[in-house]
């Protein structure tokens, strides 16, 4: 890519769109950005996350490269986060796995888990099992209600529309050129050619299925409600029979409790049974959910691809993708972030050699026939 300003051209305003688009303009280049939706990110997957950041936690339902992406941006938010130019809220007060006594058998296997790896990750601080009087010392809400429980110290969480509006602000005051309600697809460029951008970057999620064959949309629903009965002090995940289940604290006793996990690409409102399910579960936690407000219920598609890892795609000399962040977007943006930028500047990355991010060149395109 060179030190001279360069032009380049994003497709997606998503939570990557963001990122990149911010961090080409603070390095001086001519940034543009093409999305489908509008400003305020509803068409977004990172819009009805949770963005815990949980490497540990997440250890128990993914590979070993997402861990190692997870523990690098666990470092790398703080320092994105504090260049923020308005407040998002962050916090690194841990995560506290629970479970009710039928559940204790997956209790012992999900911690045999941890300690393995723990013990392959010595980065990672290890999980610490909690006796009834330790666990209510550590979250006094939860005092009696629960006898043991798992604390994975270190992890942390964001406020996840905080962090899209303030992305947006900042864009907008770096001289950013945002382009909403303009969907566009790679081959309307030709990045390099006389009047055309010198760099496209294809950050469009599900919207890219058309030029990455093999990604599927994962359905989710999430819950955000208000619960001022309630106070808990960092992320919590509660063992269930069917799909992790995690209930993250935002600011002012507003909660996000998911997630499902359904393969379908079924875009619908979230159903009786999973509405049900998730705020059974936040009340078998705390009954003061019971008076809670139910604000909002979200369905989202996550962009995933076969292995359920990210990936990196070059589509071309000067046109690369970014996809696959599964339910894993928050967790490991940052590092996805890096090695792009490495990737744009060098045309190789070490961060993702180190970190396992696969990095793939697109097959080429049949030839038409008669050609």
């Amino acid at each position: 890519m060179g030190s001279t300003s360069q032009h380049f051209a994003i497709l997606g305003a998503g939570l990557m769109g963001r990122l990149l688009a911010l961090a080409l303009a603070q390095q001086g280049h001519r940034v543009q950005v093409y999305e489908a939706a509008s400003a305020d990110a509803k068409g977004s997957a990172a819009r009805a996350a949770a963005a815990m950041l949980a490497p540990l936690a997440e250890s128990a339902v993914t590979e070993p490269s997402v861990v190692r992406m997870g523990l690098y941006s666990l470092s790398r938010w703080p320092q994105l986060i504090e260049a923020m130019h308005q407040p998002v809220f962050f916090q690194q007060n841990g995560t506290l796995i629970v479970w009710h006594r039928p559940d204790e058998p997956e209790a012992d296997r999900l911690h045999r888990h941890l300690e393995r790896t723990a013990a392959e990750l010595p980065a990672l601080a290890p999980a610490q099992r909690l006796d009834a009087a330790s666990l209510a010392r550590t979250e006094p809400a939860l005092a009696g209600r629960f006898a043991q429980g798992f604390y994975l110290p270190e992890e942390g969480q964001l406020d996840n529309r905080e962090l899209l509006t303030a992305l947006l602000a900042q864009l907008q005051d770096a001289g950013v050129s945002l382009h909403w309600h303009s969907p566009r697809k790679p081959e309307d460029f030709e990045p390099g050619a006389a009047g055309q951008p010198d760099w496209l970057i294809d950050c469009r999620g599900l919207g890219a299925q058309h030029a990455w064959r093999h990604l599927r949309g994962v359905r989710g629903e999430v819950a955000r409600v208000y619960a001022p009965e309630v106070t808990l002090l960092r992320p919590l995940r509660l063992l269930h029979p069917r799909y992790p289940l995690y209930i993250a604290p935002k600011p002012d006793h507003v909660f996000v409790i998911g997630a499902t996990e359904i393969e379908s690409e079924d875009r619908s409102p979230a159903s009786v049974r999973s509405t049900l399910e998730l705020l059974s579960a936040a009340y078998s936690v705390h009954s003061g959910f019971a008076e809670g407000r139910l604000l909002e219920m979200s369905t989202q598609l996550r962009p995933t691809l076969p292995d359920n890892l990210p990936a990196l795609r070059w589509l071309g000399r000067r046109s690369l993708q970014v996809n696959g962040l599964y339910r894993h977007g928050f967790l490991i943006a940052p590092a996805l972030l890096d090695a792009t930028l490495e990737l744009l500047g060098a045309g190789q990355s070490a961060l993702a050699d180190r970190l396992g991010l696969s990095v793939q060149t697109a097959p080429l395109a049949p030839l038409p026939c008669g050609s």
